[in-house]
């Protein structure tokens, strides 16, 4: 049975094989039409892909390049003497692209030109790195934002504080600040030419307001929080300033005593052959050594704190150190933090509140912070926010956090009131900061007399022993 079906089988596997062969054939040939036809159009989708990816390459290229040409555009700096528009006669310098540019801009800003010429390699600008002090920056910032609320156009509001400015300083950085506004630079470019001059936050706020266009109301927090800044700055300068005026006296007083008044006893002692204990010989071993080494002691002082700033300024590491050192003391180490919490939470609350992004924030927080362990907290809170943690997680268990700070940050955040919680943190600390520098200046007094009377006591005690060994032979 099977073999007589097998013919059956064969052919009916043969009519059908040639039955779909048309089929097959020309249904991959549709299938690779249509593949080659969707290929093509990928390449096509592709191919203008790359070429408008190229176009935009090329272009930002050119505005790269347009602006590092700007930015590589060099000024030479001048030295004028003119008429200024009081009538009287001033001497100062200006930097420009050329010297037509310098004598164009300032014929125009009313100074009658007695001489310009390029200065030379000796001729030294004092005021030309010098930081525009914290005072005057909010006293300028506030009176900008006047002129501005007036309906006075920028340039003329910035030409006016130019012509108002008394200093030197203040004067030049508001002339070149109207020179780059003229040629068409916006207000924080002009003034991050001068990034020396004026602050890196203040520059990152103006920016954030020609953005929002409400520049004048930033300007107004920037003056509230410049001249918030000062009042803490002048906390700290007063609390240092006596405890530091009566350690010089203190040693002034030492030094001359073990210089001059020992040495006239050392011979008395001599001459009567008394018996020194080992105070008296300790305080003429030390008068002898200052006495004889004075100079190389003066100079090795100034090479050991020469070092220090060094070493200080430019090595990462040994600045840290000292910083932990000093937040680690006692008394000194919590007006340190208390301030740096202050300034930290003062300037986050005010980036925040101007819609400043929180990463944004953080990194200018890291530029303009000089503290090293504030600066790694702010960095490790960067790479926090990178991985989507929260930004409380960096500052939980900080010691150079308190407490308190932390939980503010943890309510900020979980109420979406953030700015606000950083405004009361500030408050906070700030009044902490004020209370420990009036203790500490109520405490200081005591502690330095009780010092200087040790001291003296000392060299006193050194002299009069000897004396009761001499009255005792001569009895």
């Amino acid at each position: 049975m099977d073999q007589l079906m097998r013919p059956f089988i064969l052919i009916y596997h043969l009519v059908h094989s040639i039955w779909m062969l048309p089929k097959k054939i020309f249904g991959k040939t549709e299938d690779a039409i249509i593949g080659l036809q969707d290929q093509n159009d990928l390449k096509k989708e592709q191919l203008e892909q790359n070429v408008e990816k190229e176009e935009a390459d090329d272009n930002f290229k050119g505005i790269k390049k347009e602006v590092v040409q700007r930015k590589q555009e060099p000024l030479f700096s001048f030295r004028y003497v003119a008429i200024n528009s009081q009538g009287k006669k001033e001497q100062g310098t200006f930097e420009a692209e050329t010297l037509e540019n310098a004598k164009e801009f300032l014929t125009n800003e009313g100074y009658n030109l007695i001489s310009i010429k390029p200065r030379q390699k000796l001729d030294i600008d004092l005021f030309a790195n010098s930081k525009i002090k914290v005072a005057d920056l909010s006293f300028s910032l506030t009176q900008l934002s006047t002129y501005l609320k007036a309906g006075i156009p920028l340039i003329d509001s910035v030409r006016i504080l130019a012509k108002q400015s008394s200093k030197p300083e203040l004067k030049k950085a508001f002339e070149k600040l109207v020179y780059d506004l003229l040629k068409g630079e916006s207000l924080s470019t002009a003034m991050e030419h001068q990034d020396k001059k004026f602050p890196k936050l203040l520059v990152n706020m103006v920016k954030t307001a020609e953005m929002t266009g409400d520049l004048a109301s930033i300007l107004d927090d920037m003056a509230d929080y410049y001249t918030s800044m000062n009042k803490t700055r002048k906390q700290m300068i007063s609390a240092l300033t006596y405890p530091s005026v009566i350690l010089v006296l203190a040693l002034c007083v030492l030094v001359f005593m073990l210089i001059y008044i020992v040495p006239s006893f050392v011979n008395m002692f001599e001459s009567q052959d008394a018996t020194l204990p080992w105070i008296t010989l300790f305080v003429m071993g030390a008068s002898d050594f200052i006495k004889n080494n004075i100079l190389w002691i003066l100079i090795a002082l100034v090479i050991i704190i020469g070092i220090f700033i060094y070493l200080f300024k430019n090595v990462k590491a040994f600045r840290k150190t000292i910083q932990t050192i000093i937040m680690r003391m006692p008394v000194f180490g919590k007006i340190v933090i208390y301030n740096e919490v202050t300034n930290f939470t003062k300037t986050f609350a005010s980036l925040l509140n101007h819609g400043v992004f929180i990463t944004d924030s953080m990194e200018i927080l890291s530029k303009i912070t000089g503290n090293e362990v504030y600066k790694r907290i702010i960095n490790k809170t960067i790479r926090n926010l990178g991985k989507g943690e929260s930004i409380s997680t960096a500052f939980k268990g900080e010691w150079a956090f308190p407490i308190v700070a932390y939980e503010m940050i943890v309510t900020g955040e979980s109420t979406g009131q953030l700015g606000l919680m950083m405004e009361k943190v500030a408050e906070h600390f700030q009044v902490l900061h004020k209370t420990i520098i009036d203790q500490l200046k109520s405490l200081i007094e005591p502690i330095m007399i009780a010092i200087l009377a040790l001291i003296v006591g000392v060299i006193l005690l050194s002299i009069v022993v000897p004396m009761f060994d001499i009255y005792g032979k001569i009895n």
